[in-house]
Protein backbone atom coordinates (compact mmCIF):
# COMPACT_ATOMS: atom_id res chain seq x y z
CA UNK A 1 0.00 0.00 0.00
CA UNK A 2 1.06 3.70 -1.33
CA UNK A 3 0.35 6.50 1.13
CA UNK A 4 -0.09 9.58 -0.94
CA UNK A 5 0.02 13.27 0.12
CA UNK A 6 -1.90 15.33 -1.74
CA UNK A 7 -3.53 19.01 -1.47
CA UNK A 8 -3.71 20.38 1.73
CA UNK A 9 -1.78 17.78 3.96
CA UNK A 10 -4.49 15.47 4.01
CA UNK A 11 -3.96 11.96 3.69
CA UNK A 12 -5.03 9.37 0.99
CA UNK A 13 -4.20 5.30 -0.07
CA UNK A 14 -3.41 3.75 -3.29
CA UNK A 15 -4.72 0.29 -3.22
CA UNK A 16 -3.51 -1.74 -6.64
CA UNK A 17 -5.59 -4.78 -7.79
CA UNK A 18 -3.77 -7.21 -6.18
CA UNK A 19 -3.83 -6.29 -2.78
CA UNK A 20 -6.50 -7.06 -0.38
CA UNK A 21 -7.90 -3.79 0.63
CA UNK A 22 -9.20 -3.29 -2.91
CA UNK A 23 -12.82 -3.56 -3.38
CA UNK A 24 -13.67 -6.75 -3.59
CA UNK A 25 -17.12 -6.14 -5.45
CA UNK A 26 -14.64 -4.72 -8.11
CA UNK A 27 -12.12 -7.63 -8.16
CA UNK A 28 -15.10 -10.02 -9.59
CA UNK A 29 -15.60 -7.49 -12.68
CA UNK A 30 -14.04 -7.13 -16.01
CA UNK A 31 -12.70 -3.48 -17.39
CA UNK A 32 -11.97 -2.43 -13.18
CA UNK A 33 -8.90 -0.13 -12.85
CA UNK A 34 -5.87 -1.29 -11.82
CA UNK A 35 -5.92 0.83 -8.26
CA UNK A 36 -7.89 3.15 -6.80
CA UNK A 37 -7.12 6.17 -4.44
CA UNK A 38 -9.16 6.52 -1.57
CA UNK A 39 -9.50 9.58 0.98
CA UNK A 40 -11.84 8.12 4.19
CA UNK A 41 -13.16 4.61 3.85
CA UNK A 42 -14.45 1.99 1.11
CA UNK A 43 -17.51 0.51 1.46
CA UNK A 44 -18.05 -2.65 4.03
CA UNK A 45 -17.84 -5.26 2.13
CA UNK A 46 -20.26 -7.26 4.23
CA UNK A 47 -23.23 -4.67 4.45
CA UNK A 48 -25.62 -4.17 1.17
CA UNK A 49 -24.98 -1.35 -1.09
CA UNK A 50 -27.33 0.94 -3.51
CA UNK A 51 -26.20 3.62 -6.04
CA UNK A 52 -28.48 6.05 -6.48
CA UNK A 53 -28.01 8.13 -9.92
CA UNK A 54 -29.70 10.17 -11.78
CA UNK A 55 -29.62 14.26 -13.42
CA UNK A 56 -27.64 16.83 -12.20
CA UNK A 57 -30.42 19.73 -13.61
CA UNK A 58 -33.56 17.30 -11.68
CA UNK A 59 -36.42 18.96 -10.28
CA UNK A 60 -37.03 19.50 -6.96
CA UNK A 61 -39.56 16.66 -6.59
CA UNK A 62 -36.78 14.41 -7.94
CA UNK A 63 -33.68 15.71 -5.44
CA UNK A 64 -36.37 14.85 -2.39
CA UNK A 65 -37.18 11.72 -3.69
CA UNK A 66 -33.63 10.76 -4.18
CA UNK A 67 -32.77 12.33 -0.82
CA UNK A 68 -35.70 10.25 1.02
CA UNK A 69 -35.11 6.99 -0.72
CA UNK A 70 -31.38 7.19 0.54
CA UNK A 71 -32.49 8.41 3.99
CA UNK A 72 -34.94 5.08 4.09
CA UNK A 73 -32.82 2.79 2.82
CA UNK A 74 -29.09 4.25 5.18
CA UNK A 75 -31.88 3.40 8.25
CA UNK A 76 -32.37 0.07 7.10
CA UNK A 77 -28.03 -0.32 7.39
CA UNK A 78 -27.80 0.59 3.43
CA UNK A 79 -24.80 2.03 2.34
CA UNK A 80 -25.23 4.42 0.13
CA UNK A 81 -23.03 5.62 -3.20
CA UNK A 82 -23.04 7.88 -5.74
CA UNK A 83 -21.27 10.94 -7.92
CA UNK A 84 -21.37 13.71 -5.58
CA UNK A 85 -22.64 15.44 -8.42
CA UNK A 86 -25.25 18.38 -8.55
CA UNK A 87 -29.33 17.31 -7.95
CA UNK A 88 -29.94 13.26 -7.17
CA UNK A 89 -26.38 12.41 -6.69
CA UNK A 90 -26.40 15.62 -4.09
CA UNK A 91 -29.56 14.26 -2.80
CA UNK A 92 -28.58 10.78 -2.28
CA UNK A 93 -25.50 11.82 -0.27
CA UNK A 94 -27.54 14.19 2.31
CA UNK A 95 -30.71 11.52 2.53
CA UNK A 96 -28.15 9.21 3.30
CA UNK A 97 -26.50 11.03 6.11
CA UNK A 98 -29.94 12.07 7.33
CA UNK A 99 -30.43 8.79 7.88
CA UNK A 100 -27.22 8.02 10.10
CA UNK A 101 -26.14 5.94 7.39
CA UNK A 102 -22.77 6.32 5.31
CA UNK A 103 -22.19 7.40 2.17
CA UNK A 104 -19.81 6.98 -0.82
CA UNK A 105 -18.81 9.16 -3.73
CA UNK A 106 -16.71 7.68 -6.83
CA UNK A 107 -14.99 11.06 -8.36
CA UNK A 108 -14.56 11.93 -12.08
CA UNK A 109 -11.33 13.79 -10.75
CA UNK A 110 -8.65 13.21 -7.86
CA UNK A 111 -10.17 12.34 -4.53
CA UNK A 112 -8.56 15.64 -3.56
CA UNK A 113 -10.62 17.54 -5.12
CA UNK A 114 -14.27 18.39 -4.41
CA UNK A 115 -16.25 19.20 -7.71
CA UNK A 116 -18.20 20.87 -8.15
CA UNK A 117 -16.82 23.19 -5.42
CA UNK A 118 -20.20 23.71 -3.72
CA UNK A 119 -20.68 20.25 -2.73
CA UNK A 120 -17.40 20.83 -0.31
CA UNK A 121 -19.60 20.96 2.82
CA UNK A 122 -21.07 17.76 2.06
CA UNK A 123 -17.87 16.67 0.94
CA UNK A 124 -16.61 17.44 4.49
CA UNK A 125 -19.45 15.93 6.46
CA UNK A 126 -19.22 12.14 3.99
CA UNK A 127 -15.87 11.72 5.32
CA UNK A 128 -16.46 12.73 9.22
CA UNK A 129 -19.39 10.45 8.89
CA UNK A 130 -16.88 7.24 7.92
CA UNK A 131 -17.87 7.21 4.78
CA UNK A 132 -14.72 8.34 1.69
CA UNK A 133 -14.04 9.53 -1.73
CA UNK A 134 -12.76 7.37 -4.39
CA UNK A 135 -11.15 7.72 -7.42
CA UNK A 136 -9.41 5.54 -10.49
CA UNK A 137 -7.42 8.97 -10.86
CA UNK A 138 -4.42 10.36 -9.37
CA UNK A 139 -4.68 12.84 -6.89
CA UNK A 140 -4.17 16.37 -8.57
CA UNK A 141 -6.31 15.52 -11.74
CA UNK A 142 -8.74 17.42 -12.69
CA UNK A 143 -12.18 16.76 -13.50
CA UNK A 144 -11.94 16.10 -17.37
CA UNK A 145 -15.82 15.35 -19.16
CA UNK A 146 -14.90 12.17 -20.20
CA UNK A 147 -13.88 10.97 -16.64
CA UNK A 148 -17.24 11.01 -15.86
CA UNK A 149 -19.07 7.92 -18.01
CA UNK A 150 -15.71 6.19 -17.40
CA UNK A 151 -16.52 6.41 -13.21
CA UNK A 152 -19.84 5.42 -13.75
CA UNK A 153 -18.49 1.57 -13.94
CA UNK A 154 -16.87 1.63 -11.18
CA UNK A 155 -20.49 3.10 -9.42
CA UNK A 156 -22.57 0.46 -10.58
CA UNK A 157 -20.01 -2.32 -9.63
CA UNK A 158 -19.47 -1.15 -6.34
CA UNK A 159 -23.35 -1.46 -5.54
CA UNK A 160 -25.29 -4.56 -5.51
CA UNK A 161 -28.38 -2.82 -6.63
CA UNK A 162 -28.71 0.58 -8.72
CA UNK A 163 -31.39 2.99 -8.39
CA UNK A 164 -31.93 5.96 -10.74
CA UNK A 165 -34.47 8.74 -9.68
CA UNK A 166 -34.79 11.09 -12.44
CA UNK A 167 -32.79 11.04 -16.23
CA UNK A 168 -33.22 12.06 -19.88
CA UNK A 169 -32.83 9.96 -22.70
CA UNK A 170 -29.71 10.46 -22.78
CA UNK A 171 -28.15 10.45 -19.36
CA UNK A 172 -24.81 9.15 -17.96
CA UNK A 173 -27.61 7.84 -15.10
CA UNK A 174 -28.51 5.41 -17.84
CA UNK A 175 -24.56 4.77 -19.04
CA UNK A 176 -24.71 3.84 -15.02
CA UNK A 177 -27.73 1.21 -15.33
CA UNK A 178 -26.48 -0.54 -18.65
CA UNK A 179 -23.13 -1.02 -16.44
CA UNK A 180 -24.96 -2.35 -13.71
CA UNK A 181 -26.98 -4.75 -16.18
CA UNK A 182 -23.11 -6.34 -18.01
CA UNK A 183 -22.09 -6.66 -14.07
CA UNK A 184 -24.88 -8.67 -13.30
CA UNK A 185 -26.67 -5.81 -10.85
CA UNK A 186 -30.26 -5.13 -9.81
CA UNK A 187 -31.59 -2.01 -11.85
CA UNK A 188 -34.32 -0.08 -10.41
CA UNK A 189 -35.77 3.37 -11.55
CA UNK A 190 -38.61 5.37 -10.34
CA UNK A 191 -41.52 6.40 -12.62
CA UNK A 192 -42.48 9.35 -14.09
CA UNK A 193 -44.83 11.37 -16.17
CA UNK A 194 -45.37 10.75 -19.45
CA UNK A 195 -43.73 13.31 -21.71
CA UNK A 196 -41.33 14.85 -19.42
CA UNK A 197 -37.97 14.87 -20.39
CA UNK A 198 -36.69 14.09 -16.99
CA UNK A 199 -39.00 11.00 -16.98
CA UNK A 200 -37.97 9.49 -20.26
CA UNK A 201 -35.01 7.86 -18.95
CA UNK A 202 -36.69 5.71 -16.05
CA UNK A 203 -39.69 4.90 -18.12
CA UNK A 204 -37.77 3.52 -20.91
CA UNK A 205 -35.91 1.77 -18.17
CA UNK A 206 -38.83 0.36 -17.00
CA UNK A 207 -39.75 -0.94 -20.33
CA UNK A 208 -36.69 -2.38 -20.60
CA UNK A 209 -37.45 -4.56 -17.07
CA UNK A 210 -35.72 -2.65 -14.70
CA UNK A 211 -37.20 -3.24 -11.60
CA UNK A 212 -40.32 -0.47 -10.64
CA UNK A 213 -39.37 1.26 -7.29
CA UNK A 214 -42.90 2.59 -6.51
CA UNK A 215 -41.42 2.85 -2.62
CA UNK A 216 -37.71 1.80 -1.23
CA UNK A 217 -39.50 -0.90 0.43
CA UNK A 218 -39.08 -2.60 -3.36
CA UNK A 219 -35.42 -2.20 -3.09
CA UNK A 220 -34.95 -3.46 0.57
CA UNK A 221 -36.96 -6.58 -0.46
CA UNK A 222 -35.17 -7.75 -4.11
CA UNK A 223 -31.73 -7.12 -1.40
CA UNK A 224 -32.99 -9.28 1.39
CA UNK A 225 -33.56 -6.87 4.02
CA UNK A 226 -36.61 -6.54 6.19
CA UNK A 227 -37.81 -2.90 7.06
CA UNK A 228 -39.45 -2.51 10.32
CA UNK A 229 -43.17 -2.50 9.96
CA UNK A 230 -45.39 0.43 8.71
CA UNK A 231 -41.80 1.79 7.76
CA UNK A 232 -42.51 5.70 7.53
CA UNK A 233 -39.88 8.46 7.77
CA UNK A 234 -40.24 8.93 11.26
CA UNK A 235 -41.07 12.71 12.39
CA UNK A 236 -39.51 15.09 14.81
CA UNK A 237 -42.87 16.70 15.61
CA UNK A 238 -42.77 16.29 19.69
CA UNK A 239 -42.13 20.15 19.99
CA UNK A 240 -44.25 21.17 17.22
CA UNK A 241 -47.16 23.13 18.55
CA UNK A 242 -50.63 21.60 17.70
CA UNK A 243 -51.27 24.17 15.12
CA UNK A 244 -47.49 23.25 13.41
CA UNK A 245 -48.42 19.57 13.69
CA UNK A 246 -51.97 20.16 12.15
CA UNK A 247 -50.37 22.02 9.46
CA UNK A 248 -47.03 19.47 8.73
CA UNK A 249 -49.48 16.02 8.52
CA UNK A 250 -51.02 17.73 5.55
CA UNK A 251 -48.09 18.11 3.51
CA UNK A 252 -45.99 15.96 1.35
CA UNK A 253 -42.73 15.70 -0.79
CA UNK A 254 -45.50 17.29 -3.61
CA UNK A 255 -45.98 20.63 -2.98
CA UNK A 256 -49.68 21.88 -1.90
CA UNK A 257 -50.94 25.52 -2.77
CA UNK A 258 -51.21 27.65 0.07
CA UNK A 259 -55.26 27.98 -1.07
CA UNK A 260 -55.19 23.68 -0.81
CA UNK A 261 -54.09 24.17 2.44
CA UNK A 262 -56.09 26.76 3.83
CA UNK A 263 -59.25 25.00 3.03
CA UNK A 264 -58.03 21.83 4.65
CA UNK A 265 -56.77 23.42 8.00
CA UNK A 266 -59.38 25.76 7.81
CA UNK A 267 -56.37 28.23 9.16
CA UNK A 268 -57.21 31.41 7.97
CA UNK A 269 -54.11 32.97 5.37
CA UNK A 270 -52.48 34.93 7.56
CA UNK A 271 -52.32 32.35 10.31
CA UNK A 272 -51.05 29.78 7.93
CA UNK A 273 -48.52 31.73 6.86
CA UNK A 274 -47.20 32.31 9.76
CA UNK A 275 -47.24 28.12 10.22
CA UNK A 276 -45.36 27.56 7.79
CA UNK A 277 -42.60 30.61 8.00
CA UNK A 278 -42.32 28.87 11.26
CA UNK A 279 -42.15 25.22 9.69
CA UNK A 280 -39.82 26.55 7.36
CA UNK A 281 -36.77 28.53 9.96
CA UNK A 282 -37.02 24.55 11.77
CA UNK A 283 -35.88 23.16 8.07
CA UNK A 284 -38.81 20.90 8.01
CA UNK A 285 -40.95 22.41 4.58
CA UNK A 286 -40.01 24.75 2.04
CA UNK A 287 -41.87 26.93 -0.20
CA UNK A 288 -40.99 24.84 -3.77
CA UNK A 289 -42.60 28.06 -5.70
CA UNK A 290 -44.56 30.92 -5.30
CA UNK A 291 -47.24 29.81 -2.54
CA UNK A 292 -46.60 26.14 -2.95
CA UNK A 293 -45.76 24.45 -0.10
CA UNK A 294 -44.05 21.04 0.96
CA UNK A 295 -41.94 18.53 3.40
CA UNK A 296 -38.10 18.93 3.30
CA UNK A 297 -34.99 17.68 4.42
CA UNK A 298 -34.56 17.79 8.31
CA UNK A 299 -36.99 15.29 9.21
Amino acid sequence: MERIRGMREERYEYYGREESKYPGRLKLLPRMPEGIYVKGKLPAEDEPVVAIAGARACSSYGRQLAFEYARILAECGVQIISGLAYGIDTGAHEGALAGGGKTFAVLGCGVDICYPKENYPLYRKMLAREGGVLSEFPPGSAPEAWHFPVRNRIISGLADAVLVVEARERSGSLITADYALEQGKLVFAIPGRVGDALSRGCNYLLYQGAGLAYQPECILEELGITSTPNHKIKYKIKNFSKEEQCVYQQLDILPKSLGELADITEYSMPVLSKILLTLQAKGFVEESYRNYWRKFGQY
